[in-house]
């Protein structure tokens, strides 16, 4: 075909009117079969909105002819999987966790299972990894505030720190000395501190200062200042610290003083997102068995 011919066609041909550059775009029918794929899918759409949840209305979804959901097979699942554990479950709840040990498939199933509790409701505090962070205590080793056994460990999960929850949570609570003490006797408490911690400190200071600590302090932290599990007083002689134990920081503690707060976690105090006492004794013995468990 002459190049004449061949434009003498291209002007019989209908075209959408849009041009760039001499170049214009055919009006052309699209291809039957893709069109006929395309109603498919539009009718396939509108039956499927119609037979399955789709459409969000104000306080829900429509539910759909089937009637089918995500939620309630997911349900459906758990349930399943909780009655093949039923046994493991009930056992759990009841056993002596001071032997659980010995029962190496119950240890195992509740170390899986405390881990994945840890992770869901305990790891945005003390950190996926158990680790802890500023504030919040390190379940990796074995320097424990309220105790590290685990009967120690279920009874600060059922009830929590310093919480309005239960009447029955750990509790004590530190004295801010900043309108108590003196600067000059604050400085000293601080350089005792960093002495018995092994740091570098002033030693005229810290010698004013072990007269201030053992009449003001002793009676929690220890006259050594061991600490006192009983009373959630932390030890100062090691380099394990909450808070932080450089000089600012210690400072800062005695001025203030700390009121960490941790939530209850039994189901007792948190309806509708609390544990139940086979996870909880999960959940602990996952923790004890860190590494630092007493």
């Amino acid at each position: 075909m002459s190049k004449k011919q061949d434009n003498k066609k291209q002007d019989e041909v209908e075209t959408t009117g849009h041009s760039w550059d001499g170049i214009e775009e055919f009006n052309n029918p699209l291809p039957k079969w893709w069109v006929w794929c395309l109603y498919a899918t539009i009718v396939w759409a509108i039956l499927y909105t119609i037979a399955y949840p789709a459409w969000p209305m104000i306080k829900g979804a429509t539910p759909g002819l089937l009637g089918y959901s995500t939620r309630a097979e997911v349900a459906e699942d758990i349930a399943a999987v909780d009655a093949a554990n039923a046994e493991l479950i009930a056992k759990l709840a009841a056993v002596d966790l001071t032997t659980i040990t010995d029962d190496a498939e119950l240890h195992g199933f509740a170390v899986n299972g405390g881990g994945a509790i840890f992770r869901a409701n305990c790891s945005q505090c003390h950190g996926s990894g158990a680790a802890g962070t500023t504030g919040f205590p390190n379940l990796l080793d074995d320097d424990w505030l309220w105790g590290g056994t685990i009967e120690d460990i279920v009874y600060t999960v059922t009830h929590g720190v310093r919480n309005e929850q239960s009447l029955d949570s750990r509790y004590s609570e530190m004295t801010a000395f900043d309108e108590i003490l003196t600067d000059e006797e604050i400085t000293g408490v601080v350089n005792h501190v960093l002495a018995i911690s092994g740091q570098d400190h002033d030693p005229a200071a810290a010698e004013l200062g072990a007269t201030v600590f053992y009449d003001n302090c002793a009676a929690c932290h220890g006259d050594a200042g061991e600490g006192m599990d009983a009373l959630g007083a932390p030890t100062l002689t090691d380099a394990i610290w909450l808070y932080g134990g450089d000089e600012a920081t210690i400072t800062e503690t005695v001025r203030y003083a700390r009121f960490g707060v941790m939530p209850a976690w039994s189901a007792e105090y948190r309806v509708g997102s609390g544990l139940d006492q086979a996870e909880i004794n999960a959940v602990a013995a996952y923790v004890h068995q860190l590494g630092g468990g007493e």
